[in-house]
Parts: C-alpha cells; structure tokens; sequence
C-alpha cells in the first residue's frame, strides 16, 4: 500500500501529437484514495507505468489481485508496495477502482463499490452494454460521464481506436456504412498467449518441436487465426459482435449498419485495423484529413508511405491513421489503416484518462 501526495488540482484532459501525453490539474482537485484489481496482470502493469507517467494524483494505492497472487511486490513511484486479496477490507475507503479482471470479478464488486459511493472503472465486457453504465472514450462521449452510477465501462481494445477515428471523420459527413478487419496481438488475451508465442517462436528458432498450444486451439506463431473469442450468433465471434456493438453505443449510432472480421496475429503488442467507411455523402479526402488532424488523441499521415506498424506503435498513448484513400466500389467511401498499443490507449491509458475527466467534473464524490 502507498501513500502520497500529489499536486492538486483539476484533472483537464490534454492529449497532443507524441507520446505519453501527460494531464494537467489545476485547482481544486480531491487526491482519490485508488484501488487497482487485476494489479499483476498484463494491465494492471501498464496501468501503474502510465499513471506514474501522466502524474495522475493519488492519495493513497492499493494494489489487489487474487489469493495466488497476493503477497507480490510491486513498484509505483519508486516505492515498494504489497499486493493483497481483493476483499471488501482491502478495497474500503477506496474512492477509485479500476478493474481489470474477469467479469465474475467484475460483477462481484462493481454493486458493492457502487453502494459506498466509489467508482468503478472497468476494463473488463460485463457492463460495456448495460444501459445503466456509460461506455466511455474520454476523446469521443466524455459527455457520457455526467450520468454514471458508480461504474464505467472502458471499450474493447479494438472498438476505441476505431471509434475515435469514426467521430473524427463524422464531423465531415453522416456514417452510412463500416467495414473492418483487425489483426490482434496476442497480448489481448493475456500474459499466456504471449508466453506461448515466445515459446513456439523459440522453438522454431532452434528446430525444435513446437510445444503443443494450450491458450489457442492452434499454433499461433507464424500463422494466422480467423478468430478471437468464441462463435456467437450469424457465425461471428463475440470479439466482433463487440466491435459492432460498442461502436455504435459509444457514438449514439444504434442502427449503423456494420461487419468486422477479427484475425488474431503473432505480434506481441499492438492492435491494427483495415476499414472501410461509407458515407451518406461526399466526404474528401483532404476534409477527412483534417478533422483526423484535429481528433484529440489520433496522428495522421497523409503520405501512403509513413505508415505505422505495430513495432513502431508500441508504448505510445495516441491512435496512428494511415493509408487514407477513396474507396471506388461505392460513391461516398474512405479506406484507411490504423494501429495502437491495445494495453495503453486500448485499455490503460483510457481507463486513467477516464478518471482525469470524472475528476475534472467533479464526479468522484468519494466512498462512504
């Protein structure tokens, strides 16, 4: 557990070209008492690195995990600080949570939190379509905040990188139609996937055997898998039900006709997409341009040639546009290419911007 003091002031979101972005507080600001679940995970890592980063304030932290990983030292702030079990005696007095676990977990605590008057911020799919719980892209529907009920959900990886590029091009015309594909590092399922990438990558290296996959049903370095998540209804998979879904929730657009195809790549870190975008009328290229110019949080290249790879994405806050040209199968049509690191913008970074944003509104009224 830390205790520490930061600077107050109100939390003003402040994201510019080049990376980490920090947020600015100005007076007067309440230094919340935070609360992380999930702390040893993949996130919950990241989460530490860019709120040490972005100096976002806190009274005290507490880190939380499951039994098996309770008693782990972790570091924030050049301080060591000791895991505990996620039990309501740790997370009392918690004004801040920020979970990123399962949904059990998720739904286990989110009610209990709510009722002593905390805040829960939700990395996890239990309560991204509960009508009750905004969906929130800082950038995007900040607005959302204003009628939170003590939870928060935070978007897919893949559904806000793609969201924040959709808002900015809407200001040029009405949305009629999406198309995306995305190729998903494995980070996005978990510390596992990642390790069994590294070990069938080694593997290969030294004509070895490849290890028999334990996290996907096929091995996944050097190939490709045409899914992510499980199969739901129509044949697609919940991981692109979710794209559709949040999409339109977080843009107010229940009925926007859309399709995505989620591929899952041997890339560690870094989620990219290919889309394709049909207006309800001209939408130029240059005017598409500028209003990605002027999207807090997305870089855009007008040049086919710099365009960004997962590699070169990778610990940055902001979403990458590139390759932006007409579509010339329909009338009023863009495709273009995008890329963020799907553990900071695509969970992390949002979840603590989030957090600047309620504080900033005054919406944190602290636990009872």
């Amino acid at each position: 557990m830390l205790h520490t003091r930061r600077p107050r002031g109100a939390a003003t979101l402040a994201l510019t070209p080049g990376s980490g972005a920090r947020s600015t507080f100005e007076e007067p600001i309440v230094e919340p008492v935070v609360a992380v679940i999930g702390a040893t995970g993949a996130v919950g890592d990241v989460f530490l690195r860019v709120a040490e980063h972005r100096e976002f304030p806190v009274k005290q932290l507490k880190l939380l995990a499951s039994p098996r990983s309770a008693g782990k030292q972790l570091t924030f702030r050049g301080q060591q600080i000791t895991v505990e079990n996620t039990t309501e005696q740790s997370l009392a007095g918690a004004d801040i949570v920020f979970c990123s676990a399962s949904s059990e977990v998720s739904l286990r605590w989110g009610p209990w939190l709510r009722e002593r008057g905390a805040v829960m911020i939700d990395d996890g799919s239990a309560y991204r379509m509960d009508d009750t719980v905004p969906l929130v892209i800082p950038e995007v529907n900040g607005d959302d905040l204003d009628w939170h009920q003590g939870i928060v959900s935070i978007p897919n990886c893949t559904t806000t990188p793609l969201a924040m590029a959709l808002h900015a091009m809407r200001q040029v015309a009405p949305l009629k139609r999406v198309t995306a594909a995305s190729y998903q590092a494995v980070t996005g399922t978990g510390a596992a996937a990642a390790a069994e990438l590294q070990a069938q990558m080694e593997a290969i290296g030294r004509h070895e055997p490849i290890p028999t996959p334990t996290v996907y049903p096929v091995q996944i370095a050097g190939n490709v898998l045409p899914q992510v998540d499980d199969f739901a209804e129509d044949d697609y998979t919940k991981e692109e039900l979710k794209m559709r879904n949040e999409t339109r929730k977080i843009l107010h657009l229940d009925g926007l006709p859309f399709a995505a195809t989620c591929v899952r790549v041997p890339v560690m870190l870094c989620h990219s997409e290919a889309v394709h975008v049909e207006f309800t009328s001209a939408a130029p290229i240059p005017r598409i341009i500028d209003a990605l110019r002027s999207q807090a949080g997305v870089v855009v290249s007008e040049d086919p040639t710099t365009y960004m790879t997962p590699l070169q994405a990778a610990g940055d806050d902001l979403v990458y546009v590139s390759r932006v040209r007409r579509d010339p199968t329909v009338e009023h049509g863009i495709v273009f290419w995008l890329v963020t690191d799907n553990l900071r913008k695509g969970a992390a970074t949002n979840a603590i911007q989030i957090a600047e944003e309620m504080l900033r509104r005054n919406l944190v009224q602290g636990a009872k």
